[in-house]
């Protein structure tokens, strides 16, 4: 910085108010209360009493179906899944819904299933309901799903979204029909591996000619219903979702969640053509998969918001003419004070490159008005990296920092149970950061300086995500425009209050529109991923500058003593925001503390192999608890020659007490040999009650071709190690399955044969957990497996 002349930060500032305090008050107190109106928006509405009229959505009604559905744990295949599926089968039929369940047997990848040779299956029984439109132009499909996980009675997911539907569908039997056919789809085995719609969109003959699924989930207990996924050309439901009562959805969290791994129900119907939305309520995530997802962890207010919206929906879509719902291309959309902004995503380009001829416009009248000279601008461009790449790595560091004084953090895979005032920690560590930042530069670079070039990078910002995820370029670019525009008009009028107005409302719009994803994402990403919550809160921070600025002394004029009073006054917001980070730190501490309503969860798995009579407790935790210590070393190791079913995954291991279990029967029905080639039939079937059943090949023979339950599956996949294809299969029918393969005519056909039911208490050498210590929400957590090698 030795070549830039220093000039008084004032005389560099956009704005110059007589009053500088005052100024400082009024724009802060108009910002607040832009604030609060932007998150208004993003709040679920009150739930509805169980007396609100028979039109309406009532949540309290729904609330009684997510009683009964989330009794308890309700896995794929259960008995008590059978009841589930009972009560809305009756349900449905008493409302006059004509309704079937579709059983049958179909594939698709998994969690587990990946590791399983790539190939998982399922028997479902789907739960499939329809109301003929009266003239019909294709069909609306309301989806849900009905089954939990094991470790959990799934209070949130998907009791939710399947009471939800119920509720609508009660609602809708009322009044007159829908022009359009609509048809409820409560799927089986989505926790297992998304095989009931796959079935439904493979098989049923209601989904041959597509239509438009409005899909509902949960991945927490709170927040508002959120409309994370589209399908492509999404402009129409986009006009559609706006007209809900109170519609929530970013056109951003669509473009990331495209670029995730991630997989729901709606993929299914996705990839086979339908259109559609995708939604669910995401805050509380920390219940996600746990015991502790019970119907009284459910946020009614989130559950109310899930089901007017998808009510709302399903009247406007289904007396409109579907086959023009997908003629427009896709739509940006956020949540603004009043409803939903929405436009054309051909906009998006023009948008984004006229933020940064704003910028460049607000950069030469700043030059000629000596605010600040072309060397500054980029001097500060340069050195804005520094909070935007500062403030995410510190934001990480933060949460590694916690995870380490509170070790039990590591095994939550999203947010711990009370994440608030972590959240607000990073908000602070933002502002200290950005404070500081600005502070150290103010007086060599200049206010304008700095400010132009926080606009900048949104501007730029604005045109990469114009490239690569165009739904998301208005979180940069709008406030980049806004916040230029603002700023040529502020050093235009050079009037002091009519300046500092300017600029006010310049970043206003920046608050709208960053503010909201801001406190979206938060969850949506959670303490985990802190980092890009974090991001936004620096972009926020950025467009926020001109008005940041206010708050820092005048400095005209000042030398010696008086300047250096001055500096430290400008480090007040710095130094306040630090202590306000370590005050909400300790705070989170404090408040997020482990006990029976919020337990530490831990990992635990125990394996029996029939070959040798011995036994592992197993444990995929990261850090494992003095608990899960009991049971398993500090050395984790793949288990794939006796657990092929697990892959290459690393477990942690120690020495179990064999248990009187039953080992999965395989027998020989059938076995040809034709040529080169051998045909062999086997028939895989458990001897105890079990969740699902794995069977893998010996490396040695390939396999040719194979069926498994009816259906042909993929070969090409292998687990590893000394093992080949392979497959999972979740709710095995009572009499087994049967299952053929095509090997070579000469090679050993070596098999593994694995089955698994859930729970441990029975097991010998298995102690209570106390009460604060909990379940980690995995689909491997409290497994009991019984695993044995056949050759044939």
């Amino acid at each position: 910085m030795g070549g830039v002349p220093s000039v008084e930060a004032e005389d560099r500032a956009l704005t110059r108010p007589a009053r500088r305090g005052w100024a400082a008050m009024a724009a802060a107190g108009l910002l607040i209360v832009v604030g609060f109106l932007a998150l208004q928006p993003v709040r679920p509405p009150a739930e509805r009493p169980a007396d609100a009229p028979a039109g309406e959505f009532s949540a309290a009604r729904a609330f009684s179906h997510v009683r009964t559905i989330a009794a308890g744990p309700h896995v794929a295949g259960s008995s008590a899944n059978d009841v589930v599926r009972e009560h809305i089968v009756t349900t449905l039929r008493g409302l006059g819904f004509d309704t079937e369940v579709q059983d049958t047997v179909t594939t698709q990848g998994g969690d587990l299933s990946s590791s399983a040779g790539g190939m998982g299956l399922a028997r479902v029984r789907n739960v499939v309901a329809l109301r003929p439109g009266t003239a019909s132009t294709g069909r609306i499909f309301l989806v849900a799903h009905y089954d939990s996980v094991q470790t959990g009675p799934g209070g949130n997911d998907d009791a939710a979204g399947t009471s939800a539907v119920l509720e609508a569908a009660r609602a809708l039997s009322g009044g007159p029909a829908l022009r359009n056919d609509l048809v409820l789809v409560l799927t089986d085995a989505e926790e297992a591996c998304l095989c009931g719609a796959k079935a439904f969109v493979d098989q049923h003959p209601l989904a041959r000619q597509g239509g438009v699924v409005l899909n509902l989930e949960a991945r927490g207990s709170s927040g508002p219903a959120i409309v994370f996924e589209t399908s492509q050309r999404n402009a129409g439901l986009v006009g559609a979702l706006a007209r809900v009562p109170h519609p929530v959805g970013t056109s951003f969290a669509v473009e990331i969640y495209r670029l995730l791994p991630n997989d729901t129900d709606f993929t299914a119907f996705r990839e086979r053509g339908f259109t559609g939305l995708n939604s669910a309520y995401i805050d509380g995530a920390a219940v996600y998969h746990t015991p502790v997802d019970t119907p009284d962890s459910m946020s009614r207010d989130s559950l109310q918001h899930h089901g007017e919206t998808v009510l709302a929906l399903t009247r406007d879509l289904g007396d409109r003419d579907l086959a023009t719902l997908r003629s427009g291309g896709d739509a940006t959309y956020f949540p603004v004070p009043g409803g939903l902004a929405h436009y054309p995503g051909s906009w998006t380009w023009p948008l984004a490159v006229a933020a940064l001829v704003a910028v460049l416009a607000l950069g030469w009248v700043a030059r000629r008005r000596g605010l600040a000279t072309a060397r500054r601008q980029l001097a500060a461009t340069a050195l804005t990296l520094v909070p935007v790449l500062a403030v995410p790595v510190l934001a990480q560091l933060l949460w590694i920092l916690l995870k380490i004084i509170r070790p039990g953090y590591a095994e939550m895979p999203i947010d711990p149970y009370r994440p608030g005032w972590y959240r607000l920690a990073l908000l602070a560590l933002t502002l200290a950061v950005v404070s500081a930042w600005y502070a150290l530069l103010r007086r060599r670079l200049g206010p304008a300086a700095l400010a132009i070039a926080g606009l900048a990078w949104l501007a730029l910002l604005g045109l990469v995500l114009a490239a690569v995820a165009p739904g998301g370029s208005y979180l940069t670019a709008l406030p980049a425009l806004a916040g230029a525009v603002a700023g040529v008009v502020a050093v235009l009028l050079r009037g002091g209050w009519t300046a500092v107005a300017a600029v006010t409302l310049g970043t206003s719009a920046a608050v709208v529109v960053l503010l909201p994803t801001l406190v979206m994402f938060f969850p949506a990403m959670g303490m985990a991923l802190a980092g890009t919550g974090a991001f936004l809160a620096v972009l926020l921070a950025l467009a926020l500058l001109p008005v940041l600025d206010l708050i820092h002394p005048e400095a005209g004029g000042q030398r010696g003593v008086g300047a250096l009073s001055a500096r430290r006054r400008g480090a007040l917001p710095a130094l306040a925001a630090t202590l306000a980070l370590l005050a909400c730190t300790a705070a989170g501490l404090v408040a997020d503390r482990f006990d029976r309503a919020h337990p530490a969860p831990t990992h635990l798995m125990y394996a029996l192999d029939a070959d040798t009579g011995q036994a592992r407790w197993l444990s995929a935790s990261h850090t494992p608890s003095d608990w899960t210590a009991q049971y398993v070393g500090d050395d984790p190791a793949p288990v794939t020659d006796t657990l092929p079913a697990f892959g290459a995954q690393e477990l942690l291991s120690g020495p179990a007490e064999p248990a009187s279990l039953p080992a999965p029967e395989l027998t020989k029905t059938a076995d040809t040999t034709a040529g080169d080639r051998r045909t062999v039939t086997l028939r895989l079937l458990p001897r105890r009650p079990v969740r699902l059943v794995t069977l893998h090949v010996g490396a040695a023979a390939e396999v040719a071709s194979a069926t498994v339950g009816g259906r042909t599956v993929a070969t090409d996949r292998t687990a590893g190690g000394v093992w080949g294809f392979g497959f999972v299969f979740h709710a095995p029918p009572p009499t087994g399955v049967v299952v053929t393969l095509t090997v070579p005519a000469t090679a050993p056909l070596k098999l593994r044969a694995m089955d698994a039911s859930d729970g441990l208490s029975a097991v010998p050498g298995f102690r209570v957990r106390p009460a604060d210590v909990g379940v980690v929400g995995s689909h491997s957590s409290e497994m009991l497996a019984v695993a044995k090698t056949y050759t044939f």
